[in-house]
């Protein structure tokens, strides 16, 4: 059975709230968003989060920071991302929680007049060395804790970062999530790289979109074939966030998976 959450809303700005929305709609967990500034570790009291998780009767998983860059050529910079991810395990340790989800950086580019180099591709060496210590130092971090860095979809897989994508998961503690929204808003171009990878598809963020653009849309409103997707998450066993960034979206997403399941 699919266990479906939330994720952490502007419109709630404690988890104490966010936890009561996932109570009430009948959901299992709420992703923490570490973008926001009550969602920063060194503040974060794990005591106060397992209370709530037990008031409530939910469960985590979080969402790193959207910045995080552990191969940024700077290597204090680096060390503070990495340090940051590795202060987030210890965290998610200390809560149970399952799914560490990362969106992979594309870093600085040049725009030239022949068009955009990346600078990462330009020294994709320098770059895959950093990329390994991070993952190096996840892993040991991560241990036999059962824990599973998700790298999320976001801007399409270039060929270096499709590259990128398969040196982290050398690693059994990296895993794949499927954003359906972001994937169609580049034109289903994400798909084909995650379906060849789908054994360590572990999370999924589900949206609707529409028209190449609109995106994180409530289920329904969109073009996506939204039963296609709940099947593939069924056959992984994926936990899956409705992404939705509105209290009202989620009510409507929430609704809509209802009547399908009356169907």
């Amino acid at each position: 059975m699919l266990k479906f959450g939330m994720p952490t809303l502007i419109e709630l700005p404690s988890i104490e709230d966010c936890a009561a929305l996932c109570r009430e709609l009948g959901l299992g967990f709420v992703e923490m968003n570490m973008n926001l500034p009550q969602y920063q570790v060194r503040t974060m009291d794990p005591a106060r989060f397992r209370a709530v998780a037990e008031e409530y009767g939910i469960s985590y998983t979080i969402h790193l920071d959207e910045n995080l860059n552990p191969c940024d050529f700077n290597p204090a910079v680096a060390k503070a991302y990495r340090d940051t991810a590795l202060e987030t395990i210890e965290f998610a340790k200390a809560l149970g929680v399952p799914v560490l989800n990362m969106h992979m950086a594309m870093g600085v580019y040049f725009t030239l007049p022949e068009g955009k180099v990346f600078l990462f591709e330009r020294y994709r060496e320098e770059y895959r060395e950093n990329l390994a210590v991070f993952r190096d130092a996840c892993e040991r971090a991560a241990g036999g804790s059962g824990i599973r860095i998700c790298v999320e979809n976001w801007f399409g897989y270039p060929d270096w970062q499709v590259e990128a994508l398969d040196l982290l998961l050398e690693s059994p503690v990296f895993g794949l999530t499927f954003d359906v929204g972001h994937n169609h808003c580049k034109g289903g171009i994400d798909e084909p790289v995650i379906l060849e990878r789908a054994a360590r598809l572990c999370h999924i963020h589900l949206h609707d979109a529409k028209d190449g653009r609109a995106d994180h849309l409530a289920l329904g409103t969109g073009q996506l074939d939204v039963p296609r997707y709940l099947r593939l998450a069924e056959e992984r066993n994926c936990t899956v966030v409705l992404e939705t960034k509105t209290a009202a979206g989620l009510r409507q997403s929430v609704e809509w998976l209802r009547k399908l399941k009356m169907e």
